[in-house]
């Protein structure tokens, strides 16, 4: 995010508030806050739509008013019973609850038909018998008006007559659709005579095949809203156009007029936000599902590791815009980093595992030490880790030549075990067919129990390690961004979003080696692995295997952006 688009939005981060604080000086509603969260129900949420429950639910606990969960289910074709489940799942994960009010588009079916009626019946609807080709014809462009339809100016007899046959499933589908009578010269293309009802022959997830014909989105969306007595119908941005289209068919049905504010989408570099995207990634099998830790679902997120309270954090950081921007995903990252860092207990575990003996330990002895939890939260305690003569280290904290500055494990020299003691490489085994490095012999100081001495000297170099006599195996999943572009989803000359997929999104480790206290962790517990990042128990877990994914590394980019914007 730029130094300019950060200014943009805390200058209108509550233009929403001024509107409602200004509604409720002025009495109206009689004072009420109303939302709602209304998504459709043909795809799981992702984290751009954790954005708009929390500015609707916040909005309403924020002035003692109410929100309502209300699924937009008019399109039978795209919509599932699963969807519905996930997303109250995703609602209630972030902290958010609807009570009683969970309504549904469908709900209002038989009074969407009415209100379709008495269009028609005061001469602003009609019904329409151009093929959906040229419809779109007669619909102009954003330069050149549009067409009357030929049956535009049927009667209202005809028009109630074809209606009410068009709901008996006398004709096929898209034979016929039922159309607003509005202006075809309109600039505003949403105003030239939109469809307010098609001809589909399909079940329901909720209404079976009562139905065969169903309302369209701008037409059943905004009656909703008035149904359940909106008071603020907050969308993004891309409803502003449809907003006069919403207005006309509340004026013309002289009822209820909620109010609708538009604000800017979430945007996130390396990352696609639309629902049609992601489902092509989940069926064409480019990622494990929608709860893929790779992906921006609310469920891959809480699979991966987040936290409510991040996704929480980062909705308030950003503000609500006007303006569409794009945000840095470093500033989500640290969102989710601050949040680890006061709950996450710390733990050793060992990724690339090299073994280490240190020959003058007593063969058979073990100690248990003494390690903090979590240094950021007194509250969290301690716990007792094994220590015994062979040990696991990373490999990557040894070099047989080291560099310069390299202040972990060589010959010769001395590192600090993390709560235990200090070691000194004394000889280095390699295979013989190989070359590889595949086992160190060491010596300890017992002086230096728990990582201190006594004597003043210096050991720059600190290693996280497990016994190996206790280690539990795990496999660790380590995730990068799906995409490798920062907009993956602008593409040139025929090419596909898909060609922008990173093929190092996830590497798997197996051999892994960690704390043996970590085979009592449950799925969706979160830790930090010393010097690696912070981690979540995958669902996958079972049968004696633990898996974890990698939440996110330690390394903070944002971080050092802020602090040099504050200096």
């Amino acid at each position: 995010m730029t130094d300019k688009t950060n200014e943009t939005e805390k200058t209108s981060a509550n233009f929403i508030k001024t509107i409602i604080e200004k509604d409720l000086q002025e009495n109206k509603n009689n004072s009420r806050v109303h939302t709602r969260f209304p998504p459709e129900p043909n795809g799981y949420l992702h984290i751009g739509h954790a954005k708009s429950i929390c500015l609707n639910f916040g909005l309403a606990k924020e002035y003692n008013g109410l929100c309502n969960l209300r699924f937009d289910d008019t399109n039978p074709t795209k919509e599932e019973e699963e969807y519905v489940q996930s997303i109250k799942e995703d609602i209630r994960w972030l902290g958010f609850d609807w009570g009683d009010r969970e309504y549904y588009a469908s709900n209002y079916f038989e009074q969407l038909y009415q209100y379709a009626v008495r269009l028609i019946e005061a001469g602003k609807a009609y019904i329409c018998d151009l093929t959906p080709d040229e419809t779109r014809q007669y619909r102009g462009t954003l330069t050149q008006p549009g067409k009357e339809s030929p049956f535009r100016n049927r009667t209202v007899e005809e028009n109630l007559d074809l209606l009410g046959r068009m709901r008996a499933g006398e004709f096929p589908d898209g034979a016929r659709t039922l159309r607003a009578k509005i202006d075809m010269a309109s600039p505003n293309v949403n105003m030239r005579d939109p469809v307010m009802y098609r001809i589909l022959k399909a079940p329901h997830h909720r209404t079976g095949d009562k139905w065969c014909i169903y309302p369209m989105y701008d037409w059943a969306h905004g009656q909703c809203d008035s149904i359940e007595g909106i008071t603020h119908s907050i969308c993004t941005l891309e409803f502003e156009a449809h907003r006069p289209l919403y207005d006309w068919f509340i004026d013309q049905l002289a009822i209820f007029h909620s109010r609708q504010i538009e604000f800017a989408r979430l945007n996130l570099n390396y990352t696609v936000m639309s629902k049609r995207k992601l489902l092509e990634l989940v069926e064409g099998g480019y990622v494990n599902g929608w709860n893929d830790p790779r992906m921006p679902t609310i469920s891959g997120l809480r699979r991966r590791g987040y936290t409510p309270e991040a996704i929480r954090e980062f909705a308030e950081r950003i503000g609500v815009a006007k303006a569409d921007s794009t945000v840095d995903i470093a500033l989500l990252e640290h969102c989710l980093r601050e949040d680890l860092n006061k709950r996450a207990p710390r733990v050793m575990a060992v990724l690339a595992p090299l073994k280490v003996i240190i020959d003058n330990y007593p063969e058979g002895q073990v100690e248990w030490l003494e390690a903090e939890n979590n240094p950021e939260d007194p509250a969290a305690g301690a716990r007792k880790i094994p220590f015994s003569r062979e040990i696991y280290i990373e490999q990557d904290d040894f070099r047989e030549d080291p560099p310069k500055k390299f202040f972990r494990l060589s010959p010769g020299k001395e590192i600090r075990l993390k709560h235990a003691y200090y070691i000194k490489c004394e000889r280095v085994v390699k295979d013989e067919r190989t070359g590889e490095v595949i086992q160190l012999h060491c010596t300890y100081d017992l002086q230096s129990r728990g990582g201190w001495t006594n004597d003043g000297r210096v050991v720059k170099g600190t290693s996280h390690w497990v016994s190996a006599a206790h280690a539990v195996d795990a496999e660790v999943r380590l995730y990068e961004h799906l995409f490798s572009k920062e907009d993956p989803g602008v593409v040139k000359d025929g090419a596909d979003f898909k060609d922008n997929l990173n093929p190092d999104s996830l590497a798997v480790l197996s051999g892994c080696k960690v704390e043996p206290g970590l085979a009592e962790a449950k799925a969706g517990d979160r830790f930090q692995f010393l010097r690696q990042g912070y981690f979540c128990l995958d669902p996958d877990t079972g049968a004696g295997k633990l898996v974890f994914n990698r939440t996110v590394s330690l390394r903070d980019t944002w971080s050092k952006i802020e602090k040099k914007t504050q200096e």
